[in-house]
Parts: C-alpha cells; sequence; structure tokens
C-alpha cells in the first residue's frame, strides 16, 4: 500500500487542483508526481527520509507530498511563515534530510542557522534561481526519469506532523500510510464529497484538516481542490460565488468572519452544498447567524492531528447546534471520568478514541506517547465533552491549558519559555481568552525583573521574532506576581487574579 495511490483511477482530463488560476487535471498532476519522485530519488531521497515542505497551499507543496510519501519517505509539512528558531527547532527534531522552500518561505530560510540543522542536505526551491547557492529547484527535479511508487507496510510513516494539542511543548506526531488511508476510508464513506465537488482550500496545508480532509480526502474521491494562500472574507466569498464552490472547510473564525462581514450578499453562498467547521467549538451564535443570514447550515465535526484528522462528524444526519457529531464508522469513543471509569449519559468525561486511524506515537518521544496511548491504543484528548442519548457528542471544555487560535494549537508552555527568554522577564503566565475573530486569543501575565524598562509592545515583538504570529500574545499585562500552588505550580485559572496585585 502507499497513500499516494489515492491519486490513481481518476480521469486524466479532470481537474483536481486550482491554483493561482492556473489548472492542472489529474492526469497532469500524476505526470508531475512521477516525474519529481523521481527527481527526489536521484538526489538520494528514500525509504524512511525526512522530507520539509516550507510551502504555503499551492501546486508545489501537492506534488512535493506525494512525491516523498509516494518513495516510502516521510512527508513533514512546515509553516512556512514560521520564524527561523521555530523551523531550526522542528527540523533538527525530525533530522530532515531535504527542505522544501518557495518564495513564501525563502527570506525566513536565509535566516536559518544551518549549523542547527546539521542532517539537511540537499535545499529545493519551487522557484528557480531562488534561495541560497546550491539550492536545486523543482523544474530541475521534473525533468528526471519517473519512479514507480513505493510499496510500503501499512505501519510506516507517511507524515510527521507538529502539534501539541495533547502532549504540551510541540511534538511531530507520526502519521502512517494506514492511519491516512483508514481515515481518508472513514470520511468518504459518508458519501459527502462526490468528483463533480469544488472544494475551496483556504485551510493551510500543514495543518491536518487541511492536508488530509481539504486535500487528500478531496483528492482521493476526484473532486477539484481550489487552493487559496490566504484568507479575508470578501475575497473569499468573491471566489465562492464566482466559481460556484459547492464544498467550504474551514474553522469557526472564518464562518465568524463571514457572520459579521455586512456587505455580504444573502446569495454568496448558495452554490454552497457542503459547510465545514472543524478544529475547535463552532459558536452556537455563529451556527444561527450563517443559516439565518445565508440559508448555509455549518455542519461541526471533531478530531486532533494525533487521529489523522477526524474523529466525529455532524454530516449524515440532521445537525444539532452545538454538537461535534457522532463517531465516525470504524471509531470507538468513551467518555472518561477522573477515576477511570466511563461516565453516565449526560455527564462530563474526557474524550478516548480508538481506531486505526489513531496515531502510533510521537516521532522519537516514548515518553510522551505513554502519557497520551494506552497499551490497548485508546488514545486520551485531553478534551472534555457530554453524550447525549444518540451519541452525539458536545465539547465542554479542554482538561489541559491548550488555547486554539484561529484552529491552530497554541500551548502556553511554549509562548511562557519564548517570553522569559527576554531580559527583562523574569517569569510569564499565558492563558487563551475569547475573541470575536480567532475564538481565542495569547493573554500574557508578565512578572519583570527589578528596575527592567520594558513595554507590551516591546514583548510581542520578541515573540514575534521566535514563534509564529498566531503564538504570540496579543495581550501583555504586568503584574508583581503569578499565582501558584503549595508545590510552586503555576495556576493558569487565576491568572486574571493577578492583576489585583499589580
Amino acid at each position: 500500500m502507499n497513500i499516494a495511490h489515492v491519486l490513481d483511477g481518476h480521469a486524466a482530463d479532470s481537474v483536481a487542483l486550482i491554483s493561482r488560476n492556473r489548472t492542472t487535471t489529474y492526469g497532469e498532476l500524476r505526470d508531475q508526481i512521477n516525474h519529481l519522485r523521481g527527481g527526489l530519488a536521484s538526489i538520494g531521497v528514500g525509504r524512511g527520509d525526512r522530507v520539509a515542505l516550507l510551502c504555503g497551499n499551492g501546486r508545489h507543496f501537492v506534488i512535493t507530498y506525494f512525491a516523498t510519501v509516494g518513495l516510502g519517505a516521510v512527508a513533514v509539512p512546515l509553516n512556512p511563515l514560521s520564524p527561523a528558531p521555530e523551523l531550526e527547532t522542528e527540523i533538527a527534531a525530525v533530522g530532515a534530510k531535504v527542505v522544501v522552500i518557495e518564495k513564501l518561505s525563502a527570506g525566513t530560510w536565509a535566516n536559518v542557522d544551518r549549523s542547527q540543522v546539521p542532517t539537511v542536505a540537499t535545499v529545493i526551491s519551487s522557484e528557480h534561481g531562488s534561495g541560497p547557492e546550491g539550492t536545486q529547484s523543482v523544474d530541475e527535479l521534473l525533468t528526471a526519469d519517473p519512479v514507480p511508487i513505493a510499496e510500503v507496510a501499512s505501519d510506516d510513516d507517511a507524515a510527521l506532523i507538529f502539534t501539541s494539542g495533547t502532549a504540551g511543548l510541540p511534538r511531530a506526531a507520526r502519521l502512517t500510510h494506514g492511519n491516512n488511508h483508514a481515515n481518508i476510508e472513514q470520511s468518504k464513506a459518508t458519501d459527502v464529497l462526490q468528483p463533480s465537488d469544488l472544494i475551496y482550500g483556504v485551510l493551510p496545508l500543514f495543518h491536518i484538516f487541511g492536508l488530509n480532509i481539504v486535500m487528500t480526502t478531496g483528492l482521493a474521491v476526484g473532486a477539484t481542490v481550489m487552493l487559496v494562500q490566504r484568507f479575508d472574507p470578501h475575497t473569499a466569498a468573491e471566489s465562492i460565488s464566482g466559481r460556484q464552490v459547492t464544498v467550504v472547510p474551514g474553522a469557526p473564525a472564518m464562518w465568524t468572519a463571514f457572520t459579521h462581514f455586512d456587505e455580504l450578499p444573502a446569495d454568496t453562498f448558495t452554490s454552497v452544498r457542503v459547510a465545514l467547521s472543524g478544529a475547535s467549538k463552532l459558536p452556537v451564535a455563529t451556527f444561527h447567524a450563517m443559516r439565518d443570514r445565508f440559508g448555509v447550515e455549518v455542519a461541526e465535526g471533531y478530531g486532533l492531528t494525533e487521529t489523522s484528522a477526524t474523529v466525529t462528524t455532524s454530516l449524515g444526519a440532521p445537525i444539532r447546534p452545538g454538537s461535534v457529531g457522532r463517531a465516525f464508522d470504524g471509531v470507538e469513543i468513551r467518555l472518561i471520568n477522573t477515576d477511570g471509569h466511563d461516565v453516565l449519559v449526560g455527564d462530563i468525561g474526557e474524550i478516548w478514541v480508538r481506531g486505526d486511524n489513531v496515531f502510533p506515537g510521537y516521532y522519537g518521544d516514548d515518553p510522551a506517547t505513554a502519557v497520551v496511548l494506552s497499551p490497548d491504543g485508546w488514545l486520551q484528548t485531553g478534551d472534555m465533552a457530554v453524550a447525549d442519548d444518540d451519541g452525539f457528542l458536545y465539547l465542554v471544555d479542554r482538561a489541559k491549558d491548550l488555547v486554539i487560535v484561529s484552529g491552530f494549537n497554541v500551548y502556553p508552555a511554549e509562548v511562557e519559555g519564548v517570553l522569559t527568554m527576554h531580559p527583562d522577564v523574569h517569569e510569564a503566565g499565558v492563558v487563551g481568552v475569547p475573541h470575536p475573530h480567532t475564538g481565542e486569543a495569547v493573554k500574557a501575565f508578565v512578572v519583570v525583573r527589578h528596575d527592567a524598562d520594558v513595554d507590551e509592545e516591546t514583548l510581542i515583538e520578541f515573540c514575534l521574532g521566535h514563534v509564529a504570529r498566531y503564538k504570540c500574545p496579543s495581550k501583555v499585562m504586568f503584574v508583581d506576581e503569578l499565582p501558584r500552588n503549595t508545590t510552586g505550580k503555576l495556576v493558569r485559572r487565576r491568572l486574571d487574579d493577578a492583576l489585583s496585585v499589580s
């Protein structure tokens, strides 16, 4: 098996991708991937090698991803807009042999300290002549003779996706060919996506939602995926209406943005047959606003990187506002209380998941894997929920302190670590706070060193140099001390109380 086979069998003249107003048919896409697979093999990429992708939503991401996994190598999609220190950490953590950059990420890559990523042997650029000396271009590699898809075992890794969803600081979740195949088949079994669909692909492809639900599942059914680099409600609405898009997946922040954009006509989404929301809870008010104003019912789902994307879906049944739906066929769910027992219907419990889509663990981190994955295969998600008599799940809260900004996971410890790197910061605490556009935003509470002279803007700018923008605090509060328990552990739920001592 190999997940690259999802592209097989579709009509050669059917359109697979629309990217930057350029169409690529399935025949053209398969041909480009076949040649690039040969090009990667010619520079020594083989089974198990890690290839980091610093690419935005576009054709180059798609062909590089499938060429990589088709060799039995492992794709590592990274945020192309991450600052150099973050990229250095992630690339070093997985020991990437090859890095693929685009114009979008070329500037950041130029700031990467190559001594921090010693395993990188080759840099490939989508733009000829772009990148440091010695960089090869995708076009050059596309001239290589094609090589066949390598057959692999179901438990061979296909991708490493960085996440902090269930185990603290960012770690690379291993997603196998079997994991990906299982989730694609679970999604296809709902019969929601059709070959005639045009899917709006603005969700970043380095995010599991964009990677496996939008791109891989969309291409697996033979649909057309329209890849979009950035979201703004006006341009998105024009594209959806003008091109008659039929499927729109997005994070709650996207749907909320549409409802807050007063200029959108009521018929903006008349072509949309399926509207999907995931990555965090969709506000019930947003559901009603989309339905009442545009006639669109947004179906919620629930999943994690560690489950290869999805666990539950609202599709295939009448949508219940506030619910993320029921489990896919082949996926088991339990709600567990603090004593380790299944809760009664209507009681709150932690979501545990088991199925072929559940990952085997974090790359090179057995202790972190053991924290979240039981010996008999149950993933302990850290998310709290209630189930009704019909098996519909309602998310309540997170057992951990994860913050979700526009669908992206932000773990407070990572941001706190960056803040305390500043010479004027003694300690820091970070929480998520509600935000009308992004769902949540990062708020930091900082204790500065004696006689320090630092302001909010300076600390935010400092963070921008070390982590992605969505992880940076939007608000910094200066306090005299942080709340801690008797063992000295930071009590984040009491951080707002710290303001009273400032």
